[in-house]
């Protein structure tokens, strides 16, 4: 693993790190924000995963997630969003190919040899990090932005014994009944939508359930909200009577700014159940 960077922040060291990974088979870059609490031992640790042709530089600068994090002393890893390089396959479309990895292990070609996101985030990266840092594996949180609280959603609920809570901002939140899914899941994985399913957060939640209490922001005037279908979501929570929050912000659209206007009320929700 080698150092990109490293700088204080908040008290602690907002890191950036690139490692060869084998599941992606190219080098991949990450953030990590480490409080000052980790100068002492392991701490808490929050998944941050980025949307649409995002890198882990977006929320590592926009989102402000390090100054609630420092305050509630837990950590916060901000991972690339799918693999990059010559070598990888692309698209013209800023929504298939290098930065729309959908968080899933694509079986089909030209993606098949490089975009393994799922395994990446959930297998391969965990694995470096809880070995490189002073991070607490029994503590873990995810939430994410857009493609990325897809991710948060879909990750959490398929892997509920690691996370002690889950929240999402704007999430694509129906993706086999969408514009941003459907084109994506067909390239990636096939004609065959019966794989689809495990990759959408709705029929995910309608079918598991998730074991606490659910925390999701959507602005109303967010541009993308029929090819979000925050509705789907809401439909899932009524039928199987999930414990949820789900707060339409008034005015506020898909941008960072939107993020950062409700990344404090995020942390404090994962600070409460990782502390608890």
């Amino acid at each position: 693993m080698e150092t990109v960077s490293e700088q204080a922040a908040f008290g602690g060291i907002q890191g950036v790190y690139r490692h060869a990974s084998g599941a992606c088979g190219c080098d991949m870059t990450f953030g990590l924000f480490l409080p000052s609490e980790a100068r002492d031992g392991p701490v808490p640790l929050l998944w941050y995963l980025s949307g649409l042709t995002c890198t882990h530089e977006n929320a590592m600068l926009k989102s402000g997630a390090q100054a609630w994090a420092a305050q509630a002393g837990i950590a916060v890893i901000f991972p690339d969003t799918s693999p990059r390089g010559a070598g990888v396959a692309d698209d013209a479309g800023f929504d298939l190919g290098q930065g729309a990895g959908f968080y899933l292990d694509a079986t089909e070609a030209p993606w098949a040899p490089h975009f393994a996101m799922w395994r990446y985030v959930t297998e391969e990266l965990p694995d470096l990090v809880f070995d490189e840092f002073p991070l607490a594996e029994g503590a873990q949180a995810i939430t994410g932005h857009s493609m990325g609280g897809h991710g948060a959603l879909t990750v959490a609920l398929s892997l509920p014994d690691r996370f002690r809570s889950v929240s999402a901002f704007a999430p694509i939140a129906h993706p086999t009944a969408s514009d941003w899914g459907r084109r994506q899941f067909a390239a990636y994985l096939g004609e065959d939508e019966a794989r689809w399913a495990a990759h959408d957060a709705s029929l995910l939640l309608r079918e598991r359930g998730w074991k606490g209490h659910l925390l999701i922001d959507q602005g109303t005037e967010d541009q993308f909200l029929d090819k979000l279908m925050p509705g789907a979501l809401m439909a899932a929570v009524v039928e199987r009577r999930q414990a949820a929050t789900i707060r339409l912000q008034r005015g506020y659209d898909h941008s960072y700014f939107f993020v950062a206007s409700f990344m404090a009320d995020h942390v404090a929700f994962h600070a409460e159940a990782l502390f608890a």
